[in-house]
């Protein structure tokens, strides 16, 4: 295993919607992130700052990813992130289809056209004990304050239904959700409100993140909450602080479209790599 001391570490930025992305490729490298250096790659002030960071590695499909949050805690779902990425493997390979693997399992991404990116999150988990919570519990009807649904898509997501998502103190509202009782793993906490025919407006405090412009997860969790009970139809567009995704979920799974941007590519310096670890 290469030693992160004495080496510098290549990266790429990235994001979706502005809900962004640290890059790893680790396909021709064995190496292993402590989170100390996880979190301190996460840091906005002294290091390069994400919401999530991604690291790409080899499998029996396309790529293989791994998240993790910017507390340093793992996710096995990263909706956005895995549209970028899957965006630089189809620049990368000219490939318009791949298969990719998380910890949710293996995920179809498809170049949609016009520069969007569409993959295939799954199909939710509704069952209490997939999401997980702590207790059986109607996923449709929470026993909470505000009446939320919970939806699994690779990681738990608690989603409250408003007249004005605007209106909504993410941060008071939100981030004693996260961390709730009822939810062991945590959760992701989005407030949404219908503007139109399946057409909504949503916000998100993401675990172990805090407030995001934008979350793929989030959003196809959404769609699946307002789905069922019976808000929308099952395919809506859902705008965010970032911009405009499109959720459609099928019987194949929940696909999410949207678009997506690599900024930059940098290298982390020996020097800053020996202050952390």
């Amino acid at each position: 295993m290469a030693d992160p001391i004495h080496i510098s570490l290549p990266f790429m930025k990235m994001h979706g919607l502005g809900n962004d992305f640290v890059v790893i490729d680790a396909r021709s490298t064995e190496m292993a992130l402590e989170p100390q250096l996880i979190c301190a790659l996460a840091d906005r002030h002294c290091g390069v700052g994400f919401d999530q960071l991604a690291v790409m590695k080899t499998g029996d499909v396309d790529v293989h990813l791994d998240f993790f949050n910017a507390d340093g805690s793992s996710s096995a779902a990263c909706g956005n992130a895995t549209r970028c990425v899957a965006r630089y493997i189809m620049q990368e390979t000219g490939k318009s289809e791949l298969v990719l693997s998380t910890g949710h399992g293996r995920l179809i991404a498809r170049d949609a056209g016009g520069g969007l990116t569409a993959v295939n999150m799954g199909p939710p988990d509704l069952e209490w004990d997939k999401i997980p919570l702590a207790e059986p519990m109607d996923t449709l009807h929470l026993a909470l304050s505000g009446d939320p649904v919970a939806t699994g898509m690779g990681n738990p997501h608690c989603t409250f239904f408003v007249p004005d998502a605007e209106a909504v103190d993410l941060v008071q509202s939100a981030a004693p959700i996260e961390h709730h009782p009822l939810f062991p793993q945590h959760t992701n906490v989005q407030f949404a409100s219908l503007l139109g025919k399946d057409h909504l407006r949503m916000r998100v405090w993401e675990r172990g993140v805090g407030v995001t412009l934008a979350s793929g997860s989030s959003s196809c969790a959404t769609a699946v909450a307002a789905a069922r009970r019976g808000l929308t139809g099952r395919s809506v567009t859902i705008d965010l602080d970032g911009g405009r995704l499109w959720v459609d979920w099928r019987s194949d799974g929940v696909w999410m479209t949207g678009p997506t941007a690599h900024v930059f590519s940098g290298q982390l310096t020996p020097a800053f790599l020996k202050l952390i670890i």
